[in-house]
């Protein structure tokens, strides 16, 4: 049956309880162990020993008591690691979150220390047997080496405006469009992109009209991108180095609303000396429209909202 895509928030989550399904009756019964041994540290690292060869991904293995410090070995694949006995973990991301009152914390993911890797903690509760805490135990993983979800999150299809370099914003009013090569031959340039979307396999294109370049993605080759110049842009002959390829039937963007969507490019070039585009990318799979402006505000926005906003709108919103 096949599995909808998730937003990347939802991916992020349905990832996280995943893991800590995997994680948490395993550390459970350990923490169950441990408290018989709390006191022992000799014993207390024999018993966290041999817990790590219950959790799969495991890097590392520690007990600490209720107030962050350390009171065991480090156990890790290598063997006891002794030094990290006395060790201070209080400041550390996974023992400044809520810690449990019951059950098993899954940390938010953290850059290690040590290792400097994207890494989380699993931190679960012990107590003894008339339910007093005793401290807690952590297990340390390397995300690298953590069971992936399969499903690829999904890219929200929706208008999202982010907002640039602060300091262009405050410099925009002392400056003005200088005219660039691209400019002066936009309409072959236009042609030019036009037939590599259409006709030979460019499905993603970035127009950088104050540089005067391109840059391209092709369909045979997906994995590289392309530079164009702006001698390659100016010369039709350029569509010779590309084969010719059918129009992709999943695309996004219908094969005629690519023009429209590049002559609007070209009107928000010239709209005003002040404020004014300066690059334009348009990706036929998802359907977005990118655009970024001389006061270094950028939109991302499907390509039938873009069309349909016209020019009167943004004449007024960059």
């Amino acid at each position: 049956m096949h599995q909808a895509k998730r937003s990347l928030q939802e991916s992020i989550a349905h990832q996280r309880k995943e893991l800590l399904n995997i994680l948490q009756e395993p550390l459970q019964q350990l923490a169950a162990r441990c408290n018989q041994v709390w006191t022992d540290r000799a014993r207390l690292d024999l018993v966290l020993n041999e817990g790590l060869k219950t959790l799969r991904y495991g890097k590392s293995l520690y007990a600490l008591d209720i107030n962050g410090v350390q009171i065991s070995s480090n156990v890790e694949a290598d063997g006891l690691m002794a030094a990290s006995f006395g060790r201070d973990r209080s400041k550390r991301p996974y023992m400044c979150e809520v810690l449990p009152v019951t059950g098993t914390l899954l940390s938010e993911a953290y850059i290690s220390l040590l290792g400097r890797r994207p890494s989380l903690t699993a931190v679960q509760i012990v107590r003894n047997p008339s339910g007093a805490v005793l401290g807690f135990i952590g297990t340390d993983f390397d995300l690298r080496d953590l069971p992936l979800t399969h499903g690829l999150y999904d890219e929200p299809v929706l208008w999202r405006q982010l907002k640039g370099d602060p300091s262009i914003r405050d410099t925009v009013f002392h400056q003005n469009r200088v005219e660039s090569v691209m400019d002066q031959q936009i309409e072959t340039v236009l042609g030019v992109v036009e037939e590599l979307m259409v006709y030979h396999g460019v499905y993603h294109v970035m127009l950088h009209f104050s540089s005067s370049r391109a840059v391209i993605w092709v369909m045979e080759d997906p994995y590289r991108y392309r530079l164009l110049d702006i001698d390659a842009l100016i010369d039709p002959d350029i569509c010779l180095a590309y084969p010719k390829t059918s129009y992709p039937p999943e695309a996004a963007v219908p094969y005629d609303k690519i023009r429209p969507v590049l002559d609007t490019f070209r009107e928000l070039r010239f709209m005003d000396e002040m404020f004014y585009l300066r690059s334009g990318t348009l990706n036929l799979f998802n359907g977005i429209v990118g655009l970024t402006f001389s006061c270094d505000g950028s939109h991302y926005i499907p390509y039938g909202e873009f069309l349909s906003a016209g020019y009167n709108f943004w004449a007024t919103v960059k």
